[in-house]
């Protein structure tokens, strides 16, 4: 008979969104006050600021379910649907408004760059540090420490305070330090995404190898590929409800459903977008052909036209193109093939990436939009829209779905010297 490790009963958690004074503010409060005040005055834009109105969201709405040990779970859903909201709950970050949940077991988890850090304290004084919030004696993480350092690949910076380290190598030393040392649950958010390919890749494989010790993994990533790849159950999340409890194969393409139902919304009207919204995308347009009139096409040229309300200093975009099984194939971002600063503007603004000669493979893609200005995030919309391809000519070579195993098709050219 299956072991239950964790139990949600009938979870709930609300947040308050906004600010609200109170009689009984601090000192500390009056400062923060101040501070949010002068950023808002930077970000005001027509005599309005980014400032909403309090109000209050349910982030997670009478959730009800059950992990066993040894279950791989997936938790999948759109951009605040409640996922990041449930690990806190079960790591006891926060605590529920209502309802309970239960674990049977020591915790490591992985949510946010520099979990469990201290800033001040050097890596080996956080590893000992993070270890006993997790519950584990002084010779437990003596016994794991060198695996744990190996891993993480920090060894030269060891004695150095984590404040210094980049937000990849305390990704690193983080999900070490938890995988490592022997927690009866694992949860590990998106975060991973932060450090490098090559480290994802072996987190992954150290995700695979806690598992199959019988150990319980939950999982959130937009990666639908490594969901797939790696767990067995999966649960969808919208607006705060379980919408789906099953295996992960049909819970991805439940997620996916919902992507193509958000995205016949146009995208000016689109509610679930994140981020400041100081500067928010107002339109979206693909375009094929030389002449951007015609249909997207292997190895024709296309556009991909964003068009934002206003610019802040330093604006740029972000698009990540996704195939129809939710792999991602490519990303664009203008801060890196367009115009180093982008003055501020109080008006409409394009920003067009332009390919000359489209490398992706006949089918259907969809495409996760960002703007980011001063270093924040101002808005991002998950599936702001779909697109096709047809089938096309790539340096005179035609190029059809049925014939290529990948997404992409490379311009590349052979040869048969002799030996």
């Amino acid at each position: 008979m299956a072991t239950t490790v964790i139990r949600g009963e009938h979870v709930s958690k609300r947040y308050r969104i906004g600010t609200e004074r109170h009689s009984d503010a601090t000192l500390r409060d009056a400062i923060a006050e101040r501070a949010k005040a002068s950023l808002h005055a930077i970000m005001r834009v027509d005599g309005r600021t980014a400032r909403q109105k309090s109000r209050t969201i349910w982030a997670l709405d009478d959730v009800t379910f059950e992990i066993n040990q040894g279950d791989v779970l997936g938790i999948v859903g759109r951009n605040g649907a409640g996922k990041s909201t449930l690990l806190k709950l079960i790591s006891r970050i926060t605590e529920p408004t209502s309802g309970r949940i239960g674990v049977n077991g020591r915790v490591g988890a992985l949510l946010e760059v520099g979990t469990g850090f201290h800033p001040e304290l050097t890596g080996r004084e956080n590893v000992f540090l993070y270890g006993s919030i997790l519950g584990m004696r002084g010779t437990e993480i003596k016994r794991r420490f060198d695996e744990i350092v190996e891993f993480a690949e920090v060894g030269r910076f060891l004695d150095t305070p984590i404040k210094r380290y980049s937000s990849g190598m305390q990704v690193r030393l983080a999900f070490a330090i938890a995988a490592h040392l022997e927690p009866e649950v694992l949860l590990v958010d998106e975060v991973l995404a932060v450090g490098d390919v090559a480290f994802q890749k072996k987190c992954l494989g150290r995700m695979g190898e806690v598992a199959g010790e019988g150990r319980t993994v939950l999982f959130v990533s937009h990666n639908m590929a490594v969901m797939q790849a790696l767990c067995r159950r999966g649960i969808v999340l919208e607006h705060g409800r379980l919408a789906f409890d099953g295996p992960i194969q049909d819970a991805v393409a439940g997620y996916l459903r919902t992507l193509e139902h958000a995205m016949t919304t146009d995208v000016r009207d689109r509610t679930d977008r994140s981020g400041w919204q100081v500067v928010r995308l107002t339109q979206l347009q693909i375009q094929g052909g030389a002449d951007g009139d015609g249909v997207l096409m292997t190895g024709k040229p296309a556009s991909f036209v964003f068009e934002v309300n206003r610019s802040l200093p330093s604006t740029s975009c972000l698009f990540v193109v996704y195939d129809n099984l939710g792999h991602p194939v490519a990303e664009f971002r203008s801060s890196i093939g367009g115009p180093e600063d982008v003055e501020a503007q109080d008006g409409s603004r394009r920003f067009v990436c332009s390919v000359d000669a489209l490398p992706l493979v006949p089918g259907r893609y969809r495409m996760d939009v960002e703007i980011w200005a001063q270093g924040a995030l101002q808005d991002a919309i998950e599936g702001a829209t779909n697109f096709d391809v047809e089938q096309g000519v790539l340096e005179g070579r035609p190029v059809s779905a049925d014939e290529n195993r990948g997404t992409v098709a490379i311009a590349h050219r052979w040869s048969t010297p002799s030996l």
